[in-house]
């Protein structure tokens, strides 16, 4: 799941990036892209190497659990969809920590219809750490942060949702369906909607935008292979707390790279995810250990 994160570290980079209006892209003069044109080539990449490593693997394409793996494919490019539009809409720290809202979902789904058990400490813990991301989130400087959209805050919170439910679906596929499988059947739904949307107002990638466009895909499918491995290996409750480091990765990079602050609210926040995160890791690895 760590893994995963940094991969989608560089995706978020990457995206915000050719969303324009930003230091990168002005210093590579890069062409400003539509969200759904930038899922578009994100899903080329990935279904053409998902679908290779499918028939190299000489398994079944569809896969087994039709039903499921359909759900996963249309929430996964429902969420990634709005976020993408968040990410050139709000500071690159909010936008992903308005994301990584959906480990709360996910939990909460997993508990409410898989039956999983929580123990009472670990709720404590993933709401510490919740806490913590919603004061990241809403505790903006207007002195060195410029205002942005409480609109977009609320889409990202959906778009959180519906990664929620697609987290939740490939839990349940876990019994029947490789992680290949479930990662394939993102982009086999995603070309067909955003092709069309890009019939309207397509961009032609020009000269080292062909390349970041192709790092987009490749990163993506590397995250989406560790993220489904992580949740295949592990149940719900006891992996989706360390999707908050993200958080953290994507305040780092934000200030580093695009010069977004954040109040000194952050530290306390920043403390408040990393206890969230460590505390619900070590009760769930003792929680095993006794069981």
């Amino acid at each position: 799941m760590i893994a995963s994160g940094l991969c989608f570290l560089v995706v978020n980079f990457l995206v915000k990036v050719l969303g324009g209006n930003n230091p990168v892209a002005e210093h590579f003069d890069f062409q400003s892209y539509g969200a759904h044109e930038l899922v578009f080539f994100r899903s080329l990449v990935s279904f053409l190497m998902s679908a290779y490593a499918i028939k190299k693997a000489k398994l079944p394409f569809w896969g087994n659990n039709k039903k499921w793996l359909l759900i996963r494919g249309f929430a996964g490019v429902f969420a990634l969809t709005i976020f993408f539009f968040t990410l050139q809409e709000l500071p690159l720290a909010v936008a992903a920590i308005v994301q990584y809202l959906s480990p709360i979902f996910t939990v909460i789904l997993a508990w409410l219809f898989l039956k999983e058990r929580m123990a009472n400490f670990q709720w404590l813990f993933i709401l510490l750490a919740f806490s913590g991301v919603l004061m990241l989130a809403f505790g903006k400087d207007d002195t060195r942060v410029e205002e942005f959209s409480l609109f977009w805050i609320g889409m990202g919170i959906v778009a959180a949702f519906g990664s929620a439910v697609a987290y939740f679906a490939i839990v349940k596929l876990k019994p029947t369906d490789t992680p290949m499988h479930i990662v394939l059947y993102f982009p086999m739904l995603a070309l067909p909607i955003t092709g069309v949307w890009c019939l309207f107002d397509f961009v032609m990638p020009q000269g080292i935008e062909w390349i970041v466009l192709l790092l987009i895909g490749i990163f993506t499918q590397m995250a989406q292979i560790a993220m489904t491995k992580a949740f295949h290996t592990e149940s719900a409750s006891a992996i989706v707390p360390f999707q908050y480091l993200g958080a953290i990765y994507a305040f780092i990079l934000g200030i580093l790279v695009f010069d977004e602050h954040l109040p000194p609210l952050l530290y306390l926040a920043l403390t408040a995810i990393f206890v969230g995160v460590i505390g619900n890791a070590i009760l769930r690895s003792k929680l095993k250990r006794i069981a």
